[in-house]
């Protein structure tokens, strides 16, 4: 029995009754554990998401419960399996669509880097086209790495800053890929 810890509260002004923190940690917190996720899904990756969403792993009890196939209601844009050239301007559309703020997280070695398909109708890497935050890798991952790759974003969910898109940086992140 004495091996029992209790977490304490995270650092803030503490009171009795009240408990206060910053802006910015909240807003983090609330949006880390209400993500939205859009599954872009093509190929043998998207069978290990579905058992990533399936009860055995269930990504939902990390805060994904409603998956969005819609991009305008998504603010997590998963992308998984081969994405062929004539795709990409189709995903880089699905993209811009999101909302601000989107991440995105590249699933498996075919959305990473191609896979091994190294052929000249194969987007080597979503990368080329649009912004990636995490890269889960793996051909095909398995459900641990995708909900591994889910609790990076959402690490960096809650970690950023709600003005770091109004940054300089960002923002030449976004130009050097012609987003404005």
């Amino acid at each position: 029995m004495s091996d029992i810890q209790i977490v304490g509260a995270p650092a803030g002004v503490e009171g009795s009754g009240f408990f206060a923190t910053s802006l910015d940690k909240a807003v983090g917190l609330a949006r880390a554990n209400s993500l939205w996720p859009l599954p872009f899904a093509t190929s043998c990756c998207g069978i290990e998401f579905m058992a990533t969403m399936a009860s055995h792993y269930d990504l939902s009890r990390f805060g994904a419960e409603r998956l969005s196939f819609s991009p305008r209601q998504a603010d997590l844009l998963m992308v998984m399996g081969t994405i062929a050239k004539k795709m990409g301007p189709v995903l880089r559309q699905v993209y811009l669509q999101m909302a601000e703020p989107r991440w995105v997280m590249a699933v498996g070695a075919c959305a990473s880097s191609g896979g091994i398909f190294d052929t000249y109708s194969v987007l080597q890497g979503i990368d080329e086209i649009i912004p990636v935050d995490v890269y889960v890798p793996g051909c095909p991952p398995r459900p641990e790495a995708i909900i591994d790759g889910f609790m990076h974003i959402q690490e960096l969910v809650k970690t950023e800053s709600t003005r770091r898109r109004e940054t300089p940086e960002y923002q030449k992140l976004l130009a050097s890929y012609g987003i404005q």
